[in-house]
């Protein structure tokens, strides 16, 4: 389906005008003709009266022809079925008047961030994505919008269960497609929205693993969805853009908005992450320690202040390293007597 953009004069004021002087003239024409069948002339009195009736009701078909857009707003036009073409720029306009506007999105509204609920509509969930059925127009609106999709169970590439939520910056770019290529495009994006987040979370872990390939060149490297956001969530962009290009959509962007372990393993992950820290902390305690020992034998032969033997090297060495790698303040004994 191609896009045909049409070019319609901007005189929905004048044929509004011209329509609402028509009354005054037809109800004049009935008085008329009323007035003429009264003085007995009947041959001409009768035909202005039907003449005026059904004028007086034709008259309200042009009606149905104005229409009015604002800014950002488009109307996708069909007359007896046929696609006729779409209107984009703002302004009173004057169609067709048994042209019917076309949006099977129209009653669908996407859960949007910071949208206010409206009391008439309806909600419903379809996959993860709160709809809000609302009664507005038939008007497709070309603005930014924000797709917030709730929270999803995935599990990553290394099959740990984990809760994941993204925001999608979206708009229409083609009205046609958006129109006739799918049954509803508001819809279709919230679907592959999910499809597309399934695709791109499974094969990224949840932080940084060894031996795992991210980006499909056959080497590891040390991307994850913790660590490597913007990437990910780049491709998560491109895998929605190619589902839904033929829908006539734009993705500007889309952002991770919640990461996290699922419940059932959020407490052994963050047991597993303080181990981590704590191996760390201490190898580098030890580390530090090794190295002052070290430091403070060399200073002692240097300054010979005093001969141990291999024996006292090592008790002193033991001394040191429970000084300075324990975990609580060092109880001195002080030994008054001789050193042997």
């Amino acid at each position: 389906m191609t896009e045909k953009i049409l070019t319609t004069k901007k005189n929905g004021m004048k044929v509004l005008i011209l329509n609402l002087l028509a009354f005054p003239v037809i109800i004049g024409v009935f008085s008329l003709a009323v007035y003429l069948i009264e003085k007995g002339k009947s041959p001409v009195g009768i035909p202005l009266v039907i003449l005026s009736i059904v004028a007086f009701f034709v008259a309200w078909i042009p009606l149905c022809g104005l229409k009015v857009l604002k800014p950002q707003e488009a109307l996708v036009l069909t007359l007896f079925g046929e696609y006729i073409g779409s209107i984009k720029e703002p302004g009173f306009y004057f169609v067709n008047p048994f042209c019917s506007s076309v949006n099977p999105a129209a009653h669908t509204r996407l859960a949007q961030s910071g949208e206010v609920a409206n009391k008439a509509a309806v909600s419903a969930s379809i996959e993860g994505a709160n709809v809000t059925v609302d009664a507005t127009g038939k008007k497709i609106s070309l603005k930014a919008m924000t797709l917030n999709n709730g929270r999803q169970k995935i599990n990553d590439c290394l099959g740990n269960p984990i809760e994941i939520a993204i925001a999608v910056i979206w708009r229409v770019t083609d009205t046609a497609k958006a129109v006739f290529n799918v049954d509803n495009y508001k819809e279709y994006l919230s679907l592959q929205c999910d499809s597309a987040l399934r695709n791109i979370v499974r094969i990224y872990p949840y932080d940084v693993a060894t031996n795992v390939d991210t980006t499909g060149d056959g080497q590891a490297d040390e991307g994850s969805l913790r660590g490597s956001a913007e990437v990910v969530a780049q491709r998560i962009r491109e895998e929605i853009q190619s589902k839904v290009a033929e829908a006539g959509l734009e993705i500007l962007e889309a952002r991770i908005t919640y990461l996290a372990y699922a419940p059932e393993i959020a407490s052994v992950m963050l047991q597993r992450q303080q181990a981590s820290a704590i191996i760390d902390a201490r190898k580098m305690i030890v580390d530090g320690a090794v190295g002052m020992v070290e430091m403070a034998l060399e200073r002692l032969n240097e300054k010979q202040l005093v001969e141990l033997d291999e024996e006292r090297k090592a008790a002193m060495v033991s001394n040191l390293l429970v000084v300075l790698c324990g975990n609580h303040d060092a109880q001195p004994v002080v030994n008054s007597g001789s050193l042997y």
